[in-house]
């Protein structure tokens, strides 16, 4: 899955692409220039599997991010931009919190919640345009041949224009199964899932979580959408530092956790992705799936032949694994379970899977 950081000039969206992702060279996607990176995602429950088994080699779970440049109506205007976008399953949008005067701010003043609204506004329009566009053509068509499917896609495309009119986006609209199906060859920007990134200054630092958590009540209970505070400034510092003295640094900023880990970790919760884990001497190594996934699509996940050929799942919560020492004691335990195909995997599953 690929999540787009998105936002207005001079907001420091680049600076964190590059952090989270050590991606420095643009590559080329349709016509639009944009940077494709990949992100490690930092899991201790992993570390600790990888303790029990003692492996040759340890391998996390990835997640992509996009840069593209800054949102605006020119842009929005530009088919290879929109393309970009389309493509994408979530945004990451960054918003300025940081005051300075050598970086002129795109709109003036600093106002995270105008930019905010502003790039809303934005995603609402060229989604208002696709909708009334493709309404345009679904009028000519009724009146040449009458079709249920026609007439059901109006209904719905009119419910989406109304939506859009007063100003909300569509991830904020209330769909079923189906009506939801029949949306998802639009590729609605707005429908997609929002995380809002607060990039704060050094001063602000302190108070991360204070102004995270009070953005949060601005803004709202909104679906499909979170919110997290970072301090761009100081990640990139941390960046070139090794592990203690980052961890020390951090900690003088009263900072007790990464801030570009706790983007990931809100990416993959706004995405519905858990992980599991698979373990052996060769490899222990994280799997990103989205929530409620079965064993046999996990198999599937791991390798297409495990999941054609899938007999059962040996399942452990790491946790359990951990606490038992090693597979063959949780085996004498009973700690393990055989699920079949329609088990539903948990995060944090340990599976070993047996198949023809």
């Amino acid at each position: 899955m690929r999540t787009a950081i998105i936002g207005l000039p001079q907001t420091g969206k680049t600076s964190l692409f590059t952090i989270l992702t050590g991606a420095h060279q643009t590559t080329r996607l349709g016509t639009l220039a944009a940077r494709v990176g990949v992100a490690r995602v930092p899991d201790p429950r992993l570390e600790a599997v990888a303790a029990v088994f003692r492996p040759a080699k340890v391998t996390h779970a990835t997640i992509e991010y996009l840069d593209t440049p800054p949102i605006s109506k020119e842009a929005l205007r530009d088919p290879g931009y929109l393309a970009g976008l389309r493509i994408v399953d979530a945004f990451a949008h960054v918003l300025r919190w940081f005051q300075d005067d050598r970086v002129p701010h795109e709109l003036g003043s600093l106002d995270p919640m105008r930019d905010l609204d502003h790039v809303e506004t934005e995603l609402i329009l060229s989604d208002l345009a696709v909708a009334e566009k493709r309404l345009e053509r679904l009028e000519k068509d009724r009146k040449k041949v009458r079709s249920a499917e026609l007439d059901q896609e109006a209904e719905l495309l009119e419910r989406v224009k109304l939506h859009l009119e007063s100003g909300r986006p569509l991830r904020e609209m209330s769909l079923s199964e189906e009506q939801e199906k029949r949306l998802r060859g639009f590729q609605f920007l707005s429908r997609k899932p929002m995380l809002w990134v607060l990039n704060l200054g050094e001063q602000e630092a302190v108070r991360l979580h204070e102004i995270e958590d009070d953005f949060r009540s601005r803004i709202g209970a909104r679906p499909h959408a979170r919110v997290v505070a970072v301090c761009g400034k100081i990640e990139a510092e941390l960046s070139e530092l090794p592990p203690d003295e980052a961890r020390q640094y951090r900690e003088s900023f009263g900072l007790p956790d990464s801030g570009l880990e706790r983007i990931i970790a809100a990416t993959l919760s706004l995405l519905g992705l858990i992980s599991f884990f698979t373990g052996s001497q060769p490899e222990v190594r994280a799997w990103t799936v989205p929530r409620n996934t079965t064993a046999l699509k996990a198999a599937g996940a791991i390798h297409t032949d495990f999941e054609e050929r899938f007999i059962r799942a040996e399942v452990i919560p790491w946790k359990d694994l951990v606490a038992a020492g090693s597979l063959a004691a949780a085996r004498e335990r009973g700690l393990l379970r055989l699920e079949g195909k329609d088990y539903i995997v948990q995060d944090g599953d340990v599976l070993q899977i047996r198949h023809g």
